[in-house]
């Protein structure tokens, strides 16, 4: 799968042999499901072993940045972050998909381990299932394979330089 925009990939050693996190959501769960299940597809179909997968479920893209930190914190290499928030009448969607996009961020930049996002914040249930929807690039296969790749770059760029 190549997502719009984006070269081939090929998997890199360090991206085989990493270990993934794979947070989801309860909250819209028909939508989450899919891109869950094409996220660990995407790892697998690369070589990554599924015993390096490590698959938590959280009630919503609220808590999202805790269970990031907390896999993190126990091994994990890069955590690929799945949710749908479809908005509503309320401004409660504004508060939702904020507050994970910065918690995801900060845990990410506080780890100096990738977070990756994929969480869909849309404005309509339709919206959601399109960009889930495998056969239009769906957003986990993308965000999985962002997250090998990642890896691979995060690997190669530590090999290189020093940091003091």
């Amino acid at each position: 799968m190549t997502p719009k925009g984006k070269k081939e990939f090929k998997a890199s050693n360090t991206s085989i042999n990493a270990k993934y996190g794979l947070l989801s959501t309860q909250w819209n769960k028909f939508v989450v499901d899919v891109m869950l299940e094409s996220a660990e597809k995407e790892l697998t179909s690369q070589g990554v072993e599924p015993n390096n997968i490590v698959r938590i479920e959280v009630p919503g893209a609220y808590e999202l940045p805790l269970a990031a930190k907390r896999m993190l914190e126990n091994d994990i290499d890069a955590v690929i972050a799945l949710g749908a928030v479809i908005k509503g009448e309320t401004p409660h969607f504004d508060f939702v998909s904020s507050s994970c996009a910065n918690g995801l961020t900060s845990v990410s930049l506080e780890a100096n381990k990738p977070v990756l996002f994929g969480v869909l914040t849309t404005e309509t249930e339709e919206q959601a299932i399109q960009r889930a929807d495998p056969k239009e690039g769906n957003k986990g296969a993308e965000v999985a394979q962002s997250a090998m790749e990642d890896r691979k770059s995060t690997r190669l760029n530590s090999s290189h330089s020093e940091i003091s």
